[in-house]
């Protein structure tokens, strides 16, 4: 049964909807049913208006999508490597949802789509003799992320296809999506971020990016992209309003991520910081007798900062520059670091979503750059859990229970602010601090211990968890508590004998 459905909205051909009917007595019957419901659909427009194959359709959506041009070469790619060898010579109305199942149980196998075959990878194309380079083929499954992407792609074109009316069901809507992605941000640890800023350090220029990186989170383009006369000194406030896109050897200039621009505020050390670096890039132009425009870009190839840096330089840079460190890390761990340890500092998720340049009110991110802190862990424990005593028979033994004044000297072998914090919990025990004293200032603190700001408000801030401190908005930091020296041990048991008990 053949029934005329019009021109091929693609090719411009008759287009026809052709189904055989088997012989036999009733043919006749089961002939005139196809015609019937073929005229049906004709006359409802429910038929596909083209036989185009999924390569074709492809060719289409990519044709007509309005999307930023490093966003369509991602496109284009995940299309052209996962979507066309496989899909690509089928009839769109061919489509359903156990084909889909089956292309996405390929793609989980093996993301060279070998399909179980063994087969040998070779060093070179064409004709060779085969050498130690030519291996058998491992099969290594495509990331989740990955098979995301090749997803959405799919969804995208198919939807166009049914408004089109080139097919007249999404059979994505037959096909079971995949599994969610599962983000496991590995940030660098503290005693990191200080190793990779000394081996940085030997050029001002990388080791001021990457304190940037630290400290403001923010894209390796923005920063790329960041000029002079956005980055305020005086209000300690950097704004990033652009960025810098890479594809192969090309650049441009282009807006950020999330098309719109941010102000980030910066501490006292990275204000010096820059500070100081900008008078290095007046000196080095005043040199050779030029001088810094204001728009000029704060990371630069040229002297006088008319060029930006490649994002992908600096991103290869990073990564070698850790190889020789011994750990194989990637600069947007730097994003993590930066978050994470915001969050760890008690700073709220939407002001840290902010900062990263992040929409939905921070679930991108808890849920893509926040890294697990054992430390915020610990704390939660102590504060977030209020569980009744354990009955007398089950308490642990007080001799093998650490008083606060025994924590000091095992902290001093930590990080430096638990060093200062050990210290001025040393200080409460002895009573060198009593109840009401205030305590050191952080300049004071920064200059006894060499140490940042930041560094020196956390001390302060594990005493106030303590409870020793106390801490108010424009009054210095005070003792509230006093620590003792814990009792002999002989008179322990006969504290237990009178049936007192003490919470710790």
């Amino acid at each position: 049964m053949r029934v005329y459905a019009g021109i091929d909205a693609l090719s411009g051909k008759r287009n026809y909807l052709v189904e055989t009917v088997p012989a036999g007595p009733k043919a006749a019957a089961e002939a005139e049913k196809v015609r019937t419901r073929f005229v049906h659909q004709v006359d409802e427009q429910r038929n596909p208006r083209t036989k185009a194959t999924v390569s074709q359709l492809m060719d289409r959506y990519l044709e007509l999508l309005d999307v930023e041009e490093t966003t369509w070469q991602r496109y284009e790619q995940t299309i052209r490597c996962h979507i066309r060898p496989l899909l690509g010579h089928l009839p769109v109305a061919r489509l359903d949802g156990e084909t889909l199942d089956s292309y996405q149980a390929i793609l989980r196998r093996c993301r060279e789509h070998c399909d179980g075959r063994r087969v040998v990878q070779h060093a070179v194309d064409g004709p060779h003799e085969c050498t130690g380079k030519c291996r058998p083929h491992v099969c290594k499954p495509l990331a989740t992320s990955s098979i995301r992407k090749v997803h959405y792609c799919l969804s995208g074109a198919l939807g166009r296809a049914v408004r089109w009316r080139w097919i007249t069901v999404n059979p994505l809507d037959q096909a079971e999506p995949p599994r969610g992605a599962r983000s496991e941000p590995d940030p660098p640890t503290s005693d990191q971020a200080a190793t990779i800023l000394n081996a940085a350090f030997d050029e001002a220029w990388w080791g001021t990016f990457l304190w940037l990186a630290m400290t403001t989170g923010a894209r390796r383009g923005e920063l790329c992209a960041l000029r002079w006369d956005r980055v305020d000194l005086d209000r300690a406030v950097a704004t990033l309003r652009t960025s810098i896109a890479q594809h192969n050897t090309k650049t441009w200039e282009k807006g950020t991520k999330t098309h719109q621009q941010r102000r980030i505020a910066l501490d006292a050390d990275t204000v010096a910081l820059i500070r100081a670096y900008r008078a290095q890039c007046e000196a080095d132009a005043a040199a050779l007798g030029i001088s810094l425009t204001t728009d000029a870009r704060v990371f630069s190839d040229a002297v006088d900062g008319t060029t930006w840096r490649r994002p992908s330089s600096v991103s290869n840079r990073y990564v070698r520059m850790c190889a020789r460190l011994g750990w194989d890390m990637h600069l947007h761990q730097l994003r993590h670091y930066s978050a994470t340890e915001l969050i760890t500092s008690g700073v709220d998720v939407r002001t840290v979503a902010g900062r990263l340049g992040h929409g939905g009110g921070g679930s991108t991110t808890l849920r893509a750059y926040t890294a697990w802190v054992a430390e915020a862990d610990q704390r939660a424990m102590k504060t977030g859990v209020r569980m009744p005593m354990l009955p007398s028979s089950l308490q642990p033994d007080s001799k093998a229970t650490p008083s606060p004044a025994d924590t000091g000297p095992a902290d001093a072998a930590g990080s430096p602010y638990q060093q200062i914090a050990a210290d001025l919990r040393g200080a409460i025990v002895c009573g060198a601090l009593r109840p009401g004293d205030v305590l050191p200032t952080v300049i004071e603190l920064r200059e006894r211990y060499d140490v940042s700001a930041g560094t020196a408000n956390r001390a302060v801030a594990l005493l106030r968890e303590a409870g020793l401190v106390e801490v108010g908005r424009g009054r210095r930091a005070r003792v509230v508590h006093e620590l003792r020296v814990p009792e002999s041990r002989e008179r322990r048991p006969a504290l237990r004998q009178s049936g007192r008990s003490t919470r710790r």
